[in-house]
């Protein structure tokens, strides 16, 4: 395994984050078997989701587990950076192959699943204690709870709130991403290695990497905001292009 110094990490410009996109599209275009089935199984995570917590009586937890979903989506997109890997390399891209990705490391990969796990139980926690701090009453019925819980007086200093908390969690959890799960895919390195690398990477192109975060906050919201269908799209283009970030800013192995 590799260890220090870092890789060789490069400045990247604003301009080529749009570059990322077309690319991670023309890997959907020319992949979308393996494209649509990991986006429909976010669009169908995401129906189970809210239709199971709803039955369940557990409303106030849909808005933090959906919103917390993008604090565990690298680990899930794994498959997406194995299809673009396997592209760039002109080796066979088929579903069981991008599915099994987790085989080329597994060890390191499932170290850092389990850090992106405790990121998401973090944020859970903490979104419980705010809801139960600015609603201490019962939770209202699923087909009412967004409109009674956002008309509420006190909705906007708890829009506020949970928004700072959850941001300030997704930048930790995007710093120690944004590179570490390609490179894993692609050398063999440690977990503990790749995030330290991905936050020398973020923290070397900070401002490229604050408008990157946000264009796949933008994507992931407005996928979600089509009732999850738009997921199906917008997560495998994201998972894609992220793989190009990875190239963009580390390169390919010497």
């Amino acid at each position: 395994m590799e260890g220090h110094p870092y890789p060789d990490i490069r400045r990247v410009t604003v301009d080529q984050s749009t570059l990322w996109l077309a690319a991670g599209w023309r890997d959907f275009k020319a992949n979308p078997v393996v494209s649509l089935v990991y986006g429909l199984l976010f669009t169908i995570g995401g129906y189970a989701l809210v239709l199971g917590l709803g039955q369940m009586g557990m409303q106030s937890l849909i808005l933090p587990l959906v919103g917390g979903f993008m604090l565990v989506a690298p680990i899930l997109a794994v498959g997406l950076y194995e299809a673009s890997r396997r592209r760039e390399a002109n080796e066979t891209v088929r579903v069981g192959i991008c599915i099994s990705a987790f085989r080329r490391n597994p060890i390191q990969l499932a170290s850092y699943g389990l850090t992106l796990l405790i990121l998401y139980l973090t944020w859970l926690m903490l979104a419980l204690l705010i809801f139960a701090v600015f609603y201490n009453e019962r939770p209202p019925a699923l087909d009412s709870f967004l409109i009674e819980v956002l008309v509420a007086p006190q909705a906007p200093l708890f829009l506020i709130v949970g928004t700072a908390v959850g941001g300030v969690l997704a930048w930790v959890a995007f710093s120690i991403s944004v590179v570490a799960l390609p490179m894993m895919l692609d050398r063999d390195v440690s977990a503990i290695y790749a995030m330290a690398a991905s936050v020398e990477a973020t923290r070397k192109n900070t401002k490229v990497m604050i408008g990157w975060a946000a264009m796949i906050a933008l994507i992931t919201l407005v996928g979600m905001a089509t009732f999850f269908v738009g997921l199906a799209i917008a997560l495998p283009l994201v998972g894609h292009a992220s793989w190009h970030a990875y190239r963009a800013m580390i390169g390919s192995r010497p």
